[in-house]
C-alpha cells in the first residue's frame, strides 16, 4: 500500500463514514489543530522519557492516554454530521466521562503541589514548556472546533480541560514558577 492516494489533490479530504469536504473547511480546519495539540503533546512525552526525573514513567503515561484520548476526539470531529449515529462512545466519540477523567487528574496532580496564584512566564524547563506550548495548542484547537463539533458533543469540554491539565501539570514540573511581576528588564 502506497501512503498516498492522490484523492486530495483537489483540495478535498475524506470523511470518517463517508462524504467529501473542502481542506479548508471547519472539520479538517479542527481536527487538523487536534492533531497538532496530539503532536505537541508527544513532543512534551518525549522530552519526558528523555529526562532525568525521579518517576518519568507517571507523566508519560498520562501523557499516552491523553494522545489516545485525542485519537477519539479527531474521529468525532473528522466525522459529517450526518454520521454521528455511527460512532461509538470513549472509541469515536468523546464522552462526558472522559472530560471527568480529566477533572480528577488536575485535582490529583493539583494536590501534590502548591500552584501558582497570578500568572507565570513559562520555561522554567523544558518539560513544563514542552507542556505549555501543547496547552497553546490545545486552545487553539478549541477555538476551531467551534465551527466543527456538532451540537451536544463533549469535545468542547474536553479540549476546556485539557488545556486546564496541560497548564496543571507544566506548574507540577516546574515545581517553582517564575511569577509575571518578578520579571524585570
Amino acid at each position: 500500500m502506497k501512503i498516498y492516494t492522490r484523492k486530495g489533490d483537489d483540495g478535498t479530504t475524506g470523511l470518517l463514514y463517508g462524504g467529501r469536504v473542502s481542506k479548508d473547511s471547519a472539520a479538517p480546519s479542527a481536527y487538523g489543530s487536534v492533531d497538532e495539540a496530539q503532536a505537541a503533546i508527544g513532543v512534551a512525552r518525549a522530552e519526558v522519557r528523555a529526562s532525568p526525573a525521579d518517576n518519568p514513567g507517571e507523566l508519560a503515561d498520562i501523557l499516552l492516554g491523553l494522545e489516545r484520548d485525542l485519537w477519539v476526539l479527531m474521529a468525532e470531529l473528522a466525522t459529517d454530521p450526518a454520521n454521528v449515529d455511527k460512532l461509538t462512545d470513549g472509541q469515536s466519540r468523546v464522552t462526558a466521562e472522559m472530560v471527568a477523567a480529566l477533572e480528577v487528574l488536575i485535582d490529583e496532580v493539583s494536590a501534590s503541589f502548591e500552584p501558582p496564584t497570578e500568572f507565570v512566564v513559562p520555561g522554567e524547563t523544558r518539560v513544563a514548556a514542552q507542556l505549555d506550548v501543547a496547552r497553546t495548542v490545545v486552545r487553539r484547537a478549541e477555538r476551531d472546533a467551534l465551527a466543527a463539533a456538532a451540537p451536544g458533543s463533549q469535545s468542547l469540554p474536553y479540549l476546556n480541560r485539557l488545556s486546564d491539565l496541560l497548564w496543571t501539570l507544566a506548574r507540577w514540573q516546574e515545581g517553582t514558577s517564575l511569577a509575571t511581576r518578578d520579571v524585570t528588564r
